[in-house]
């Protein structure tokens, strides 16, 4: 039974960090409800700049990657850079709930999408965007928030210190990301420099020494487990014993302090 204990423990200690993307149930819960919020708007607009930008239906191809731009670098880091995972979702979560925040005390949103008519799989994908997606809480984009925050923290993992091609990849996925916007006409240009402005200002906050410290120590434990043990198999199959009550010597001798 001590056995079972110690690797319970061992496993909460070395898997807690994923618990935190349970934040994005509440996330979820306030993107529903603001979508069925029905009050007075400000729409953004600026002429000078929105009325010179294409609408480019085919833009909406790295609108789309934007998903995937997201999911991949929060998987890969939660298993191999656990210190920038949790500045990662703490880049995502205090941006997404500082804009939710913004959406309350200044309902805002756009109209500046054309009628699509066309029946070509970038036309209906814009459709299908549109249609799930109403034009409304567009300041901040949270589009272009989310994407700088993948950038910025990737390019300052340790698992991509010497990975000059990939760095360079993300910042053309980024940029990309951003355009798509305000060439599909999802979003403003002023949704736009308002997702940048957050996130630089967030990228500032989260990489200050006293936050950089506050993370180094709450994910101490878990990346010291990591490279004791850095097969997640192996954790996988003791998760499965647990679950049977059967006991292992695998982690008898670990140190939790």
């Amino acid at each position: 039974m001590n056995n079972i204990k110690q690797s319970r423990k061992y496993l909460w200690y070395k898997y807690k960090h994923l618990f935190y993307l349970s934040y994005y149930l509440l996330l979820g819960i306030l993107y529903v409800a603001f979508n069925h919020i029905v009050t007075d708007r400000t729409y953004m607009y600026l002429p000078v700049l929105d009325d010179r930008i294409p609408f480019i239906k085919e833009m909406v191809i790295p609108y789309v990657i934007w998903y995937i731009y997201i999911v991949i670098p929060i998987v890969y880091l939660a298993f191999k850079d656990i210190e920038s995972y949790t500045k990662l979702c703490l880049f995502l979560f205090i941006g997404m709930t500082i804009c939710f925040l913004i959406f309350a005390i200044f309902p805002n949103g756009q109209n500046l999408r054309p009628e699509i008519t066309g029946n070509d799989i970038y036309s209906r994908l814009i459709q299908g965007i549109y249609s799930t997606d109403k034009p409304i809480n567009s300041a901040p984009s949270m589009h272009t928030l989310n994407a700088l925050a993948i950038h910025f923290v990737l390019i300052k993992s340790k698992s991509f210190k010497d990975k000059k091609f990939l760095k360079t990849l993300s910042f053309l996925i980024m940029v990309l990301i951003i355009c798509s916007t305000v060439m599909i006409k999802q979003h403003s240009i002023i949704d736009v420099f308002a997702g940048i402005a957050l996130g630089i200002g967030l990228n500032a906050f989260i990489y200050s020494e006293r936050v950089t410290e506050y993370i180094k120590k709450i994910s101490s434990k878990g990346v010291r487990l990591f490279e004791k043990q850095p097969c997640v198999v192996s954790d996988l199959r003791l998760f499965i014993a647990n679950i049977k009550g059967e006991t292992s010597q695998a982690v008898s001798d670990v140190n939790f302090d």
